[in-house]
């Protein structure tokens, strides 16, 4: 059988308890994202325990192991154990019951392929035990081999147990997925079939999932597949992903990391910071960036307004919007803007405007001098007139 080398194997926490359920004669296996993660040698970020042991009997084992336990979703079979400081999450081997495309009813099992079974896609569906032995019950290794992302079973199926496994399938495809052998046909029928569900699904969840998708190396293909089926409409209304291919490309060219706000911009969309929910800290830095981009401002300006890296994100989009190569002289523009100081004080009008007057005149100024791409002089800035005395 296949192993896998990772550094979770050592981890402390998950060593003590895997030998804590295997002494009572249980079963105790690495589950998901973790495993796939090792067998593509990508690092993982969560660590997650499947055991065959009903809830109960995990609890016993840690109580009689000197271990805390914390039944954090017991009723669903997940009991959270903390072995040298580190909280480890066991979940029993389970199989759907019914669902209603939110939430599910499960029972418990003892089969390991029942468990399988429940998963979203057959890449998921790995499991290792502590010695690093890799089992596969639904033959996910041939699919994860080939950057197959596919459902298991029935995809329709799938989808209603949970329509966030929509988006997640997009994700998956951006992540996992290999672009030249193309989406998955029944996985995107399925997704576009059940479209309605979408909206049950919270705005929060949707906005967790797309930050994800959009922060993908290059999550263009995928949502491309996502506009023509339909998805991203209901997601993000006016969304257009026309830029996004070319704004990959600008962003390896100068060699800037992903960023999803950046690709967020780049896409557009009606009411974004609702549908995604976006915090009023994201929301305000978006309509920034997005103003700019609409302005067609020049990175000196964007340096001033935005700062270096906002500044950049936006000047990248701009470019990816009018089809053209970002100025070989980009992050000095970007540095000169960050540093210029408008020259107009409001001592420098105090002689002449009070309150209101004075806070309108400033602003007719501060938009002249961005409007002279920052090379206005005090001077020349005091002699305009004021547009309202004319």
């Amino acid at each position: 059988m296949m192993k896998v080398k990772a550094d979770w194997l050592q981890n402390a926490g998950a060593k003590t308890v895997c030998a804590a359920l295997n002494d009572a004669g249980f079963k105790a296996y690495f589950v998901g994202g973790c495993v796939r993660n090792a067998l593509l040698d990508a690092p993982a970020s969560d660590i997650d325990l499947a055991t065959d042991a009903l809830p109960e009997q995990v609890l016993d084992i840690a109580k009689n192991s000197n271990l805390r336990a914390i039944p954090t979703g017991i009723e669903h079979g997940t009991v959270t154990v903390v072995a040298d400081d580190e909280p480890i999450e066991i979940t029993t081997f389970r199989k759907d019951v019914e669902t209603d495309g939110r939430r599910a009813v499960v029972a418990f099992s003892k089969d390991i392929k029942d468990d399988a079974l429940r998963r979203d896609f057959t890449m998921n569906a790995l499991y290792a035990d502590i010695s690093g032995t890799v089992y596969d019950p639904l033959d996910g290794m041939e699919d994860l081999k080939n950057r197959h992302v596919q459902f298991i079973e029935d995809a329709h199926q799938r989808i209603r147990e949970d329509y966030l496994r929509i988006l997640r399938f997009f994700r998956f495809h951006a992540i996992y997925g290999d672009p030249a052998g193309g989406i998955d046909a029944d996985a995107l029928d399925a997704c576009a079939s059940n479209l309605d569900g979408i909206e049950t699904l919270s705005k929060e969840r949707i906005g967790h999932e797309m930050r994800k998708l959009l922060a993908a190396d290059d999550p263009a293909p995928s949502l491309a597949s996502m506009s023509q089926s339909g998805v991203l409409m209901r997601v993000i209304a006016g969304a257009n992903t026309a830029s996004v291919a070319p704004l990959v490309h600008l962003e390896n060219m100068v060699k800037v990391k992903p960023n999803w706000m950046r690709r967020l911009l780049a896409l557009g969309g009606e009411d974004v910071q609702n549908a995604l929910r976006l915090s009023k800290k994201e929301a305000q830095l978006l309509s920034q960036m997005n103003e700019v981009v609409i302005e067609a401002s020049s990175a000196k300006v964007a340096g001033h307004i935005l700062g270096i890296e906002s500044g950049r994100d936006a000047m990248l989009v701009l470019a990816a919007h009018m089809g053209m190569p970002v100025s070989d002289t980009l992050e000095q523009d970007l540095q000169a803007g960050a540093e210029a100081i408008f020259p107009i004080k409001s001592a420098d009008l105090s002689d002449h405007y009070q309150g209101a007057t004075l806070g309108k005149r400033l602003k007719q100024l501060k938009a002249a001098w961005l409007a002279s791409d920052l090379n206005m002089t005090q001077s020349a800035l005091l002699a305009l007139p004021n547009g309202d005395d004319a």
